[in-house]
């Protein structure tokens, strides 16, 4: 098992951020790639988690150990694998995340992508302790604001499909984004989060 990867972010696509450690290149599933896009050619430390099937070895990458210890509880909940616990991390509002849970507000939890009312009831129930007493700031850092229509905006489109939004939500977002400012694909993903949640 790994903890954690230090080396170099050398690619940032929709799903997923490459990191080259020692001439090798990881693949890391993250749930905002873009938030890694300022750190393209910097080392830095990303956490990891190994999953393992039959058909496939797969890591996920977390900015920090507060991230992966929330997805390792996410995983755990009945109904949740990594990619649903992946889209549910990349959501800006963390703050409405971590009360969602202690509050019952099972709704909150479902305009997550593959999370319906079973699981999302199921979520509340497994993590309610655990998240008691937990804030946003504890865990993650801010969201950013974002920008115009730009070669950005559609990378923040297309990572949007990829954590398994659907086609017509994303469009109709698309036109409150192209109201807003920003500079990088990362600003425009937390702003559209935010949007269709």
């Amino acid at each position: 098992m790994y903890e954690y990867l230090t080396g170099l972010v050398t690619s940032v696509t929709p799903q997923y951020v490459v990191l080259e450690v020692g001439g090798v290149g990881y693949q890391l599933f993250v749930a905002n790639p873009y938030r890694f896009q300022e750190d393209a050619e910097k080392k830095v430390r990303i956490y990891v988690y190994q999953a393992v099937r039959d058909d496939a070895i797969t890591l996920f990458g977390f900015i920090d150990r507060a991230e992966k210890q929330l997805f390792l509880q996410l995983i755990n909940v009945s109904g949740i694998g990594p990619k649903s616990a992946l889209a549910i991390l990349a959501n800006p509002d963390h703050q409405g995340l971590i009360d969602a849970i202690a509050n019952d507000n099972v709704g909150y939890l479902t305009k997550f992508p593959g999370i319906g009312k079973k699981t999302a009831s199921q979520i509340v129930l497994d993590l309610k302790d655990k998240v008691a007493g937990m804030t946003s700031t504890a865990l993650f850092s801010p969201a950013v604001p974002v920008e115009a229509d730009n070669p950005a905006l559609q990378d923040a489109l297309s990572a949007l499909s990829a954590l398994g939004y659907k086609e017509r939500d994303i469009k109709r977002i698309k036109k409150q984004l192209l109201k807003v400012d920003a500079n990088t694909t990362q600003e425009y993903l937390s702003q559209a989060l935010a949007l269709i949640n």
